[in-house]
């Protein structure tokens, strides 16, 4: 990364203007604070929604998307996204034209932020969400259009076509994954974690009922992280195994080979309904875990040792709530990594203050962006959080390897928040607050910064 290097942003619709002006002016404070005159951002312009439809007639020329192209890092505020007809999500778009396979969202909780939960402090999560797949990918076809009635008769042809109750008034979605856009996405999020000292990553899925995709998901996530990163994981299951093994040893004074059968009952609680088969089954299962890696990873060994396991989705999302510090990096497809997200940032104050990136970690392309919507009604007024784009801000300076800046911007941030200096969204929540606009706000993270 040079000194100066140039960055296109997106202003964006609606709040965007206002946001942008107080979101660079605490990102070229932060950069100053930290490294004085030697360092600095050239901001790029780039054009899309609203603005660019005016000065072009394209809601996204390719320019910008040769510019993002260009110059791998950039930043976006909200843009515009009708509901139903009209034009199609240019979030969504930027995102597949650019292969950007990695939704990147951190949910922390900075001290004094008002939450509906008792103790958001325990949210410290990092989801990496699938984002050229599942939903996403668009297939998504109207009741009585040819395509919906040419599909019809595809899962007539195959018999399935009894599995959809009304057929004949039936819109309907495809919902594609991928060994390889599984294995790309996980493999990221391992390496997220193993870089940053993370504890474990979950794979939330609802394979339970979809086991083809969504379960698919979570056994190539597995099989991923066993034979790529054999010496720095273990799974849940495997722990399981080895501390069973080293249990039963330790009572009986048996070697754990001898033990496979009982390992095998206490690791599975449905063993004596199964068949002789899947019996067998789980007894070699148990038997390679204790050989292959009970040395490796054996006893206090395997705590030093990222914990790889997974969770169905809608218990997870109550377990977010329940038993937050249970999770740490989660990986996850689209749509539930959509739910997650938004669940999450309420936790901690909102998607107002909820950053976001959408990266390409195999080529580096990455735009960091606002994480919600344009918020019409408030356009121009001054007033809304500026939070989102400033802590995407953040995330692209830690990104680009500026950690002395991304910690300047975290420090001040939460000095001011912790001061009550807050706007609306905050101010009506807490008492005592001292209510600041959207270009207040951004002022007043700027005076509360000080070097590292």
């Amino acid at each position: 990364v040079p000194d100066r290097p140039i960055v296109p942003f997106i202003e964006g619709d609606g709040t965007g203007p206002d946001i942008w002006r107080a979101a660079v002016g605490v990102l070229n404070r932060a950069v100053e604070t930290a490294y004085g005159s030697s360092r600095a951002i050239q901001w790029q312009e780039v054009l899309a929604g609203e603005k660019a439809f005016r000065a072009t007639g394209k809601w996204l020329p390719n320019e910008t998307l040769d510019a993002f192209r260009t110059c791998l890092v950039g930043l976006k505020g909200p843009l515009t996204t009708p509901v139903g007809g009209g034009i199609r999500s240019l979030n969504v778009a930027l995102r597949q034209k650019l292969d950007l396979y990695t939704c990147l969202r951190p949910v922390r909780y900075f001290e004094g932020v008002p939450s509906p939960v008792k103790t958001p402090q325990k949210v410290d999560m990092v989801i990496f969400r699938e984002n050229t797949e599942d939903i996403y990918a668009g297939i998504d076809l109207e009741r009585g259009s040819k395509e919906a009635k040419r599909l019809a008769e595809v899962l007539d042809e195959l018999g399935l076509i009894e599995k959809v109750r009304f057929p004949d008034s039936c819109g309907f979605g495809v919902k594609p994954v991928s060994q390889e856009g599984t294995e790309r996405l996980v493999r990221a999020a391992i390496k997220y974690a193993l870089e940053r000292g993370r504890r474990s990553v979950t794979f939330v899925h609802k394979g339970n009922i979809m086991k083809h995709t969504e379960g698919a998901f979570a056994r190539w996530g597995y099989a991923l992280a066993t034979s790529e990163f054999r010496d720095k994981v273990v799974t849940q299951r495997e722990s399981w195994i080895l501390d069973n093994a080293e249990n039963i040893q330790s009572e009986k004074g048996t070697a754990p080979s001898a033990s496979v059968e009982e390992n095998a009952r206490m690791v599975e609680p449905g063993y004596s309904m199964m068949s002789e088969a899947q019996q067998e089954a789980v007894k070699r299962e148990v038997a390679r875990v204790v050989q292959t890696i009970g040395a490796s990873h054996g006893h206090e060994r395997r705590r030093e040792k990222l914990l790889i396991k997974d969770a169905i989705a809608d218990i997870s999302l109550q377990q977010v709530l329940t038993r937050p510090s249970e999770f740490d990096v989660i990986a996850t497809l689209n749509l539930n990594g959509d739910y997650l997200s938004d669940l999450l940032a309420a936790q901690v104050g909102g998607i107002g203050i909820a950053p976001g990136g959408n990266v390409n970690f195999e080529t580096g392309h990455a735009v960091f962006e606002a994480t919600h919507g344009t918020a019409p009604k408030y356009a121009a007024l001054d007033k809304v959080n500026p939070g989102s784009v400033i802590l995407s801000g953040e995330m692209m300076l830690r990104y680009i390897g500026w950690d002395d800046a991304a910690d300047v911007i975290i420090s001040a941030l939460g000095k001011t928040i912790g001061e009550k200096t807050v706007t609306y969204d905050f101010a009506r929540l807490m008492n005592g607050a001292t209510l600041l606009k959207c270009s207040e706000f951004g002022k007043r993270v700027e005076s509360n910064m000080s070097p590292k």
